[in-house]
């Protein structure tokens, strides 16, 4: 997209002073609160808004609340985010200055990093508790990899990307990932997961799974991975995940079939216990995609948890109709 000599102008100028560039250097790396960009710049948080408040007029930057915290990040969709890119790019990389804010950032990331593995510790009970009700994990992983396919894929989407273990397994099949979370707890384990497995181009999100705000036919390969069943419509995060799906993409859902552990509700607030392949299918159909596969893994025991992964791929026929039309 195209700006006016105006619009240029006003892009130059948000952009054109030391502690906004600085910012924008920080959030080019990714999605950091207000109170860590504070401690990063050294900087009063009324100073910090300032400027945050400016760059988000010019439309360079996004705010969202999680809670009591307030993020923000690069505009993906910004006309001017080419512009930032470049002046970032002539940047010394032995530049004092960001240098420091470099160093600061691997601080706040290392105690981020600390703060999410003692939460995993925490919880990880919780998890495993569930994992004792169906087949090996690695079985299941296994069955996704064939799922979903060799690749490569240019995009993948992974939707309620938890402590991102699709796009540590996925990841290196895609020339570029990212993964939404609505849990700023989640993203932060994701992270520290992410940066293990060396995936530098695979980005982290605060996202809704039913407003993700992604363009239509953004990603080649689109997962939804043991998500479904803890939402109020999941139909609706079905036809989101589809929406994103381009012509000839893939679409990967793995969750439980229908099952009677009632605890699971009580207990670790699923609300769905399970679904059927006639309401998947409805779902996918009714946003466009064609089945392509539907794999059962039965569970260890006989009282455990069946897990199911659909593939649903967007025909690529679409295409070539709205192209004739």
């Amino acid at each position: 997209m195209k700006l006016t000599a105006e619009q240029v102008v006003e892009v130059l100028r948000a952009a054109g002073e030391s502690t906004r560039l600085r910012l924008l250097a920080l959030l080019a790396a990714e999605e950091l609160s207000v109170l860590e960009l504070c401690r990063i710049l050294d900087q009063s948080q009324p100073r910090v808004s300032r400027h945050l408040k400016l760059l988000a007029e010019a439309g360079l930057v996004e705010r969202f609340p999680d809670g009591a915290w307030v993020f923000y990040r690069l505009a993906a969709k910004s006309p001017g985010r080419f512009l930032v890119e470049q002046a970032l790019d002539l940047i010394d990389d032995a530049d004092v200055i960001v240098r420091a804010d470099a160093d600061r950032l691997a601080a706040v990331r290392a105690e981020r990093s600390t703060d999410a593995q003692a939460y995993f510790a925490r919880n990880a009970a919780r998890w495993n508790e569930i994992r004792s009700l169906y087949v090996d994990e690695d079985e299941v992983e296994a069955a996704i990899l064939r799922a979903a396919g060799e690749g490569p894929f240019d995009e993948m989407v992974d939707l309620g990307a938890g402590a991102g273990r699709m796009l540590t397994l996925l990841g290196k099949r895609a020339s570029n990932a990212l993964g939404l979370d609505l849990s700023q707890q989640m993203l932060n384990i994701a992270r520290d997961e992410v940066a293990k497995a060396g995936l530098a181009r695979c980005e982290l999100r605060h996202g809704d799974i039913f407003r993700t705000g992604l363009p239509g036919g953004c990603a080649d390969l689109v997962t939804v991975h043991q998500v479904l069943h803890y939402l109020s419509d999941p139909a609706s995060a079905v036809a989101e995940a589809a929406r994103l799906v381009t012509p000839g993409g893939l679409l990967l859902i793995a969750d439980f079939a229908p099952h009677d552990h009632e605890f699971l509700r009580e207990v670790h607030q699923h609300r769905r216990l399970g679904f059927d392949d006639v309401e998947i299918v409805t779902w996918l159909q009714a946003s466009g995609l064609a089945l392509e596969s539907n794999i059962a893994l039965p569970p260890a025991t006989g009282e455990g948890l069946t897990v199911k992964i659909w593939t649903a791929r967007r025909p690529l026929r679409v295409a070539a109709e709205r192209t004739a039309a």
